[in-house]
């Protein structure tokens, strides 16, 4: 965890939930973004999920779940002694927030879902398992990083490869012998052992609606695999009052480097601080 900012009392932090297998630093380059913008003050909650990260990894009888997940974020919320906050969801993060808000409704000031909604496109948790089977097996640190590269490439397009390489040292790191060692538990892997491309994946609509009574912005890079556009529509067809942000030519997890971006973002975060001043 690292808290970014200071944590008021009267305005709620962001609290940045990466996917499932992806840890803060995803979102480490966002807060000084996002605070350098005029009339934005703001405070980020960065988390580490259980087992990814810095987080602790739990013991070998208890599953990763997202009900487990978001049971830890609200352990971190009353730790710092925060009572709401903004959810910032990136994938499996989002799911995260929707059933912290099923659960504690009153602890959700707002929501930024990213990449991520009720229904979850399979393609997504397959590819994770398939590129870590794929990595984790070859024996030579430059085939692991050309692998990784070519990977990568499929999300950034266009980017070079210190840029690629870059991007890669935020899921992996090299060990003394030169091969890729995860920055989360590999039992994460194994949990996605039962799905399969063509998986039609119950969708969770009733969980989606939990997130009414608060700001919603939808946000969709337009190379993700983790949620459809068809999906995507459907979220802002049911939330018309939804901010909404399109990256065009990234995957996941979007990197939230463009300007107008940030100021999509910073403008969600306004309006949300403003509503809970009406509502005070």
């Amino acid at each position: 965890m690292h808290v970014h900012g200071e944590i008021a009392d009267d305005v709620p932090p962001v609290i940045c939930l990466p996917g499932y297998v992806r840890n803060m630093s995803d979102f480490a380059a966002l807060p000084p973004a996002i605070n350098r913008l005029p009339d934005t003050s703001l405070c980020f909650v960065l988390v580490d999920l259980p087992g990814r990260g810095r987080s602790s990894r739990p013991g070998r009888t208890i599953e990763y779940s997202t009900l487990t997940d978001a049971q830890c974020v609200l352990d971190v919320m009353a730790a710092l002694d925060i009572p709401r906050a903004v959810f910032a969801g990136e994938g499996h993060g989002g799911q995260v927030a929707m059933v912290i808000s099923a659960r504690r409704p009153l602890a959700v000031a707002g929501t930024i879902l990213i990449d991520s909604g009720p229904v979850t496109d399979p393609r997504s948790l397959v590819r994770t398992r398939n590129n870590f089977r794929h990595l984790t097996a070859l024996k030579s640190a430059p085939a692991a990083h050309a692998a990784l590269r070519k990977i990568l490439s499929t999300d950034y397009p266009g980017e070079s490869e210190a840029q690629l390489d870059a991007f890669a040292q935020r899921l992996y790191a090299e060990d003394a012998r030169g091969r890729l060692q995860p920055l989360f538990d590999a039992r994460l892997i194994g949990q996605l052992e039962k799905f399969e491309f063509d998986d039609v994946l119950a969708a969770q609509w009733p969980l989606f609606d939990t997130l009414a009574h608060a700001p919603l912005m939808i946000v969709r890079s337009h190379l993700t695999d983790q949620v459809r556009r068809a999906t995507f529509d459907e979220m802002v067809r049911r939330r018309p009052d939804a901010a909404t942000l399109v990256i065009s030519d990234q995957g996941s997890p979007a990197l939230f480097e463009d300007p107008q971006e940030h100021e999509a973002i910073a403008a969600f975060l306004r309006d949300v601080c403003r509503a809970g001043d009406a509502l005070s």
